[in-house]
């Protein structure tokens, strides 16, 4: 079986995709994660994101990067969306997704473009949305436990401006599969938004 979970930053994507791996015994590959390693690795290479050979050079990361703990900040999220927008990029890092979502017993993975060009067979997509007031608020609580000092509404401006990359680029955009169940988790709880998640899912299987 495979799942897809697409969705905005900070739409509870990531932590439903983990919670539908950890139930149904799956993999799970948080696919932004290796966007974020692009986007890093371009600024430790003293590139520019928006140079589509500059991204592309840095598609060859080393694996150990992964485990970066920077990948999970907001520049690294921003620098990810930057360096998506080049069709480049989005190919040569595509192989490596498919393969994941193609291997015996199937996959969990989450993104942007899951149900609709990495795995558009899956058996179950999730899009899952929030409004910006609600993904800054996480965003804002995740960071100050973090020790980080960010202003909230810096964090809804960048949401907003990674939401228009994300929906306007040529390629892969940001947009939910014909067939995607609609999850809006602004409202819901964590809990409460990984058991809808799972009901969908087994609604889906049948």
């Amino acid at each position: 079986m495979i799942i897809a979970v697409d969705g905005p930053t900070a739409s509870g994507k990531g932590t439903i995709a983990k919670a539908l791996a950890a139930h149904f015994a799956l993999p799970h590959l948080d696919t932004g994660l290796l966007y974020r390693a692009v986007g890093r690795q371009v600024a430790l290479n003293g590139g520019n994101p928006d140079d589509p050979t500059d991204a592309l050079a840095a598609c060859d990361f080393p694996a150990s990067l992964l485990d970066d703990p920077e990948l999970r900040s907001e520049a690294s999220g921003g620098m990810a969306s930057r360096v998506s927008v080049h069709p480049a990029v989005r190919q040569a890092l595509f192989e490596r997704q498919r393969a994941f979502a193609l291997q015996p017993g199937g996959a969990v993975l989450d993104g942007r473009d899951i149900g609709t060009v990495i795995a558009p067979e899956a058996e179950v997509k999730l899009f899952v949305v929030a409004s910006v007031p609600a993904r800054a608020e996480r965003r804002f609580r995740e960071m100050q436990a973090q020790g980080r000092a960010v202003a909230l509404a810096d964090i809804a401006a960048d949401l907003a401006d990674r939401d228009e990359r994300d929906r306007t680029r040529a390629e892969a955009p940001l947009v939910a599969a014909p067939d995607a169940v609609l999850l809006d988790t602004s409202d819901l709880g964590r809990d409460q938004a990984i058991a809808a998640a799972i009901a969908i899912a087994k609604q889906k299987r049948g």
